[in-house]
């Protein structure tokens, strides 16, 4: 199947009611048994990765064998390169081979960020590259003010000026959501979600979605919200699967051996947050 584009996996998304999965990875391993859960659940799905990777592994190795299982797959998968935080970052990562790019400009002043997403869909647009971009302020777990200030939450009417002058294909928005491991159980500000999604008509997404509560994560689905990142959650489905597979007495281990026992439950890993976003029981 041709690679596909995060636009169109996003767009029928929204036309069918479910959500997609945006599953972070860092190897081949993790990129595999993701694309391996997308064609046992019959349903899109998005493998990313985040630059800030880029001192263990090369930014093009994980675009190529991302690109190239995508490409194999019986159902449709977009790579995407994750929380670009300048211009370079997000030109390396189109330079690189990535079809999708994201360019986090949200911590800086409101103009600036306008300004640096727009120079970005302009140079992305040259390409053919899809471009994510993020307003309000999805910060950390850890910090509590970053989950429960509304201050930080993305405004709705910035919003709508936002996209219109940027271009943008898709908006990361603040909604109580925030990245890594929850300092408490989040609470998603579901009238701001129904708000955005009435004012915006470019796709919403949802980052910081490891630990929200199923039911919260289901109510975004039907409130609109189409992307859904996966990290954190993810990468500790991977540790708990190698680290009960490994065995310290086994004196002739084989490191190929330890991913092989480690792969399924990595796999259903996936595969059971796919279904928790697809309520509706949608199916390719």
């Amino acid at each position: 199947m041709p690679l596909a584009k995060v636009k169109d996996i996003l767009c029928h998304a929204t036309e069918n009611h479910y959500g997609v999965a945006a599953i972070n990875v860092f190897n081949y391993e993790t990129v595999k048994w993701a694309a391996e859960a997308a064609n046992r659940e019959r349903i899109p799905l998005i493998i990313q990765l985040w630059p800030g990777f880029s001192d263990y592994i090369d930014l093009s190795y994980v675009a190529n064998f991302a690109c190239g299982l995508a490409e194999k797959s019986e159902v449709p998968i977009a790579v995407h390169l994750d929380h670009s935080a300048s211009y370079e970052i997000a030109v390396s990562g189109i330079k690189a081979g990535f079809p999708s790019v994201m360019v986090d400009g949200s911590s800086l002043p409101y103009e600036e960020n306008v300004a640096l997403t727009s120079a970005v869909v302009r140079t992305a647009g040259i390409f053919g590259v899809d471009i994510e971009a993020e307003l309000g302020h999805v910060g950390s777990g850890a910090k509590l003010d970053d989950i429960v200030n509304s201050d930080h939450y993305t405004k709705v009417e910035e919003a709508v000026d936002f996209v219109e002058r940027t271009g943008c294909g898709s908006l990361a928005v603040a909604v109580g959501n925030a990245h890594g491991a929850y300092i408490q159980t989040p609470n998603l500000d579901f009238d701001r979600i129904r708000a955005l999604r009435s004012a915006l008509s470019v796709p919403l997404v949802l980052h910081g979605c490891s630990d929200i509560p199923h039911e919260q994560l289901q109510e975004s689905v039907r409130l609109g919200m189409s992307k859904f990142n996966i990290a954190t959650e993810y990468f500790r489905a991977c540790y708990q699967a190698v680290a009960k597979a490994a065995d310290p007495e086994q004196k002739n281990g084989q490191m190929i051996t330890l991913m092989m026992q480690a792969q399924e439950e990595a796999i259903d890993f996936v595969r059971g947050k796919m279904r928790l976003l697809n309520p509706n029981k949608f199916s390719l």
